[in-house]
């Protein structure tokens, strides 16, 4: 009997990653990957494998995750996404969606990532905020933080922002990396072609020391230069990032058409 043709989906899902073990599957603990492929398989009756653009870590969100796969089901786009949200639990949604290239990768495919990262900077902590941001009690000085962020722009060796790479280069292109204050809310933005295991994570923990006054600029440049790993420190806890959207080439994949419902 002929197997049906299979069609390669790429959906947007948004995700609260308080309870997850991050993105990628792993034997016998919950993860993002897990709940998805285990939807798809109650929607479809498939057994189907999941790319993700971004492997977050355990606890890190996303509005903004793209995630590609082939499967067979001749539902169309818009019910798959019904039922696909009535099997997830209530911290997991896919957003929108599109049928691209049988050769589209999530993962492959993207051109850079946008990261956010927010600091609750108040004199008291909030219970609503307190899976979200990281608090920082202490007044940080925005201004010397993004004179700081201007030694992260462009393509260097970021090993100083992730441990161990066993031989893997660590160079990364960074196009953006930013401070601002939104009230008690200082928001750090941060895009580049791909991330290092905990590297914004990282980043924020050498930032806030330099708001603290206790990392001058010309030390964070230092640490850059240096190509340590595990050098910049501390890591910043995970639930204060937030993967918030993944860019691709038009000729691949149509930022317009998936992101028109967001």
């Amino acid at each position: 009997m002929e197997s049906p043709p299979t069609r390669k989906l790429a959906l947007i899902v948004e995700y609260d990653g308080t309870r997850y073990h991050g993105f990628q599957a792993q034997v016998g603990v919950p993860t993002i990957q897990g709940a998805i492929e285990s939807a798809l398989t109650k929607v479809t009756g498939e057994r189907i494998r999941i790319v993700g653009a971004g492997r977050t870590d355990a606890g890190v969100h996303a509005r903004g995750q793209v995630i590609s796969f082939k499967c067979a089901s001749r539902l169309s786009l818009q019910t798959l996404i019904r039922a696909l949200n009535f099997y997830l639990s209530s911290d997991i949604a896919v957003k929108a969606g599109n049928i691209v290239e049988g050769s589209f990768s999530a993962r492959r495919d993207a051109i850079s990532r946008e990261y956010r990262y927010t600091i609750l900077n108040s004199p008291t902590p909030s219970p609503l905020q307190r899976d979200y941001t990281y608090f920082v009690p202490v007044p940080l000085d925005t201004s010397a933080m993004n004179e700081a962020c201007q030694a992260l722009l462009g393509r260097q060796d970021f090993a100083s922002f992730t441990g161990p790479m066993r031989g893997k280069r660590t160079e990364r292109s960074v196009s953006k990396a930013e401070v601002s204050r939104e009230g008690e809310s200082v928001v750090f933005d941060m895009v580049a072609d791909a991330f290092l295991p905990k590297q914004v994570r990282s980043t924020v923990g050498s930032l806030v020391r330099v708001g603290l006054a206790k990392l001058t600029v010309e030390e964070f440049k230092e640490i850059i230069q240096e190509k340590r790993p595990g050098l910049a420190a501390p890591v910043a806890p995970a639930h204060g990032l937030c993967l918030m959207k993944v860019n691709y080439p038009e000729h691949k994949f149509s930022k317009g058409q998936i992101y028109e419902d967001l």
